[in-house]
């Protein structure tokens, strides 16, 4: 994510909560920059919202009270959101800063979370997509982490193929 300034809106997006309690939260914001025609430009990673990325553009209605409820996607950004539950030395802040690191030299940007001993990753499409798909799997087969799809496109899908 990229420093706040005057141009950077909160938008709110609903969650649905499945059978488990996750998310644990009904509503996540994020940060954006505000377009000036409805729409907003996410620019942070996504906990808990599901099929989309930094980058992408979503169109915005602004409730009674001045609040921007996220609406449709106009333009996918082709970045993935990658998540992922840090299970080596208990989620540790160094733990998780070591995956972020890790990470960050096949391409990617994200940020870690101590209450859920989460790292969320941007994922450009000029990433090293097969490393980092092989590097996912490898970590979740030695029990370091756990990870998820948050939102992803046809090429990284395709890594999984190959």
């Amino acid at each position: 994510m990229t420093s706040i300034r005057d141009d950077h809106v909160r938008v709110h997006f609903r969650l649905e909560t499945d059978e488990d309690g996750w998310p644990p939260a009904s509503v996540e914001s994020l940060w954006a920059v505000d377009l000036g025609d409805g729409t907003v430009r996410l620019d942070n990673t996504p906990w808990f919202v599901r099929g989309v990325a930094g980058d992408d553009i979503i169109r915005v209605k602004v409730d009674h009270e001045g609040v921007r409820w996220a609406g449709e996607t106009v333009r996918a950004s082709e970045n993935c959101t990658i998540r992922l539950i840090v299970v080596k030395d208990g989620g540790s802040a160094a733990a998780r800063q070591t995956v972020l690191e890790t990470f960050h030299r096949l391409g990617t940007t994200g940020e870690g979370i101590e209450q859920f001993r989460m790292v969320a990753l941007d994922v450009p499409p000029d990433a090293d997509l097969p490393r980092i798909r092989k590097l996912l799997e490898h970590g979740e087969a030695k029990g370091w982490w756990h990870w998820e799809e948050g939102c992803v496109t046809a090429v990284w899908q395709a890594t999984a193929a190959a």
